[in-house]
């Protein structure tokens, strides 16, 4: 089965050229960059373990790029316009690019108080919220396509069905789902460090008791043994993509720049949503397949009061305008007429993508894929593909994590494949799923020969120069790190420049 190449030794780790090796600057297709609360930045999939030994697919979807922390608290924020979704493939279903189930995330948003001039905050914001005046809200709806269609010819058995297949997990602010403040500075100062807004953003911790306190708020139990969190985050993509796209792919080194390398993504913030899934849920599933989706009301373009009447009041049909998968592949490898076609899509589609896959035009660049077929087996279809026979993928900040991966030795054991021929050892991350703290442009460098033959100490090397995001993440749920300070953060630190 093609899906089991994953996790070869170099499946799905690059494109099949250094310049592909870009992984996501955050404006992938042309139209969605002008829609930054729908643009899908990164997706993240892997198998964790809770605190009392429960088993779990983490799935994350990240959006609204380069969040700059300064400019204020009241810009960036989800839209209560846009359905965000997460969709889990297992079985069959992975091979196909179909969802089995879908989690929707839909946004609602208030003032506390309209009578004045202060947006966001009138104060210091309490972990419960107090004198947060901008305030959102969610629901967190569950779609299970494993109920059986009936034929009914019928309305009211189309309707029966929709209402087995639909259940509302959590709704708005009565269950607990509120989306903690951004982190402003002296207004939210229990982000960070010492709880003084004039710090840094705290790093991140390895208890679920250490989290600060406004995160601590936004972590919800759902029924059924759900996780969720949605909230402002620090960007958690590293690397120094800005070279890339000058062509430098000597990361500065060739020209001298004193300021190169650094991390493009450094000092920016982004709004995540996690959602941890009960491995219960998928019925004894061996592999998963995780992307994400963003979708907005659709106009029916009549130009009428009653039409605007049913699009402000946020009804009628979505349409979807953005989707993720694995990093880069509309980015680096599809071209410009099919970027936008990809976005309002579905990955069951993907297979008429497969040329641009098999030969990608920037494979003039490099060597191309280290194994023929590799590029086909990780993005037709795009799903970040999970074995989930193993062990909880290691965090990172935990010793035994290596952000190469699979080329730093971190192996997972896989209980259903065996590709290697080396009794079903697996990447520990990227592209068996997508963690934290994977570095997926290094990963993806060694996979193309370009970092030396088998057998190289990768881990003794530098590729783009960025080893590391610039704040630790957390060991725990949510696992994102925690937002950068709008009053006091960084973003190309030039002490880490390889230039003499």
């Amino acid at each position: 089965m093609r899906t089991k190449l994953f996790a070869a030794l170099a499946a799905g780790l690059a494109a099949a050229s250094p310049m592909a090796a870009n992984a996501s600057s955050h404006m992938d297709a042309p139209l969605i960059t002008f829609d930054d609360a729908a643009n899908t930045t990164d997706v993240y999939a892997f198998l964790s373990e809770g605190a009392k030994g429960q088993l779990y697919l983490t799935t994350a979807l990240s959006v609204f790029p380069f969040e700059e922390p300064g400019i204020g608290p009241n810009a960036y924020r989800f839209d209560d316009r846009v359905r965000y979704s997460i969709h889990v493939a297992t079985g069959d279903q992975v091979e196909q690019g179909r969802p089995t189930l879908s989690y929707n995330f839909d946004f609602a948003t208030i003032y506390a108080n309209q009578n004045t001039i202060l947006q966001a905050f009138t104060g210091v914001v309490s972990p419960g919220g107090d004198n947060q005046n901008l305030r959102q809200s969610y629901r967190v709806t569950k779609i299970d396509r494993r109920v059986d269609r009936r034929d009914d010819d019928d309305d009211d058995g189309d309707r029966r069905e929709n209402q087995r297949r639909r259940t509302v997990l959590g709704k708005g602010a009565a269950d607990g789902l509120i989306v903690p403040p951004n982190n402003q500075g002296q207004l939210t100062p229990f982000y960070n460090q010492d709880n003084n807004g004039d710090n840094r953003a705290k790093e991140g911790v390895s208890y679920a008791g250490d989290l600060d306190a406004y995160t601590k708020a936004g972590v919800v139990e759902l029924p059924g043994g759900y996780q969720v969190f949605a909230g402002q985050r620090d960007d958690g993509f590293y690397a120094d993509i800005q070279s890339i796209f000058d062509l430098d792919l000597s990361f500065g080194v060739a020209t001298g720049t004193e300021t190169k390398p650094f991390d493009s993504q450094g000092g920016y913030n982004l709004h995540t949503i996690v959602l941890n899934i009960p491995i219960e849920e998928l019925d004894g599933a061996q592999l998963a397949g995780v992307y994400a989706t963003t979708s907005r009301r659709k106009f029916d373009g009549n130009d009428t009061p009653k039409s605007f009447e049913r699009f402000n009041n946020g009804r009628g049909a979505f349409k979807q305008v953005g989707r993720q998968g694995n990093p880069l592949f509309v980015e680096a490898l599809l071209p410009i007429d099919e970027k936008d076609a990809y976005n309002q899509r579905t990955p069951d589609t993907d297979f008429a993508l497969n040329q641009f896959a098999q030969n990608p035009e920037l494979s003039g660049f490099g060597p191309g894929p280290l194994l023929p077929g590799l590029l086909e087996s990780i993005y037709i279809p795009d799903l970040i593909k999970v074995d989930l026979t193993t062990g909880p993928a290691r965090l990172a900040g935990q010793s035994d994590f290596n952000r190469l991966g699979l080329f730093g030795g971190d192996t997972l054991q896989s209980q259903f494949q065996d590709p290697l021929g080396n009794g079903g050892a697996i990447a520990g991350g990227w592209p068996n799923g997508r963690r934290f703290g994977d570095d997926v442009v290094d990963i993806a460098i060694i996979a193309l020969g370009l970092a030396g033959p088998l057998g190289t100490d990768y881990t003794a090397l530098r590729f783009d120069g960025v080893d590391e995001n610039d704040i630790t993440f957390n060991q725990v749920f949510p696992y994102a790190a925690t937002p950068q300070n709008g009053r006091n953060h960084g973003h190309h630190d030039e002490s880490t420049s390889l230039i003499d």
